[in-house]
């Protein structure tokens, strides 16, 4: 079988603006902007797009971070909504909070 391999992560921002602001003020990420309709994240190993609308609805994305208590400062400074506070789970702990859109996230960091 032909390996596929996930490598781009695109997301609905229902205000494109404030999505933009939020990721980079919570998350550091800088953005191309393709025309008034989406941006994105290039270079990682996952890139990010944020594409104006509102469907169809994206699945939860989940960012590791190797400190999730500044994760956690950083999403709340940025206005991100918590909607759980940090748990554990097998292999790890994290939160999980919307962005302006109301995309759930999960910041986790592993064991």
């Amino acid at each position: 079988m032909h390996k596929i391999t996930p490598n781009y992560l695109e997301m609905k921002a229902t205000n494109l603006g404030a999505s933009k602001d939020f990721y980079e003020k919570a998350f550091g990420f800088a953005f191309t902007d393709y025309g008034p309709a989406y941006a994105a994240v290039e270079g990682g190993p996952v890139q990010i797009g944020l594409a104006a609308g509102t469907e169809p609805p994206a699945p939860m994305p989940t960012f590791e971070t190797d400190d999730l208590e500044t994760a956690l400062a950083q999403v709340k400074a940025a206005n991100g909504e918590i909607v759980q506070d940090i748990f554990a789970y097998p292999g790890g702990k994290r939160f999980e909070c919307l962005d302006p859109s109301g995309n759930r996230l999960a910041i986790y960091k592993p064991d």
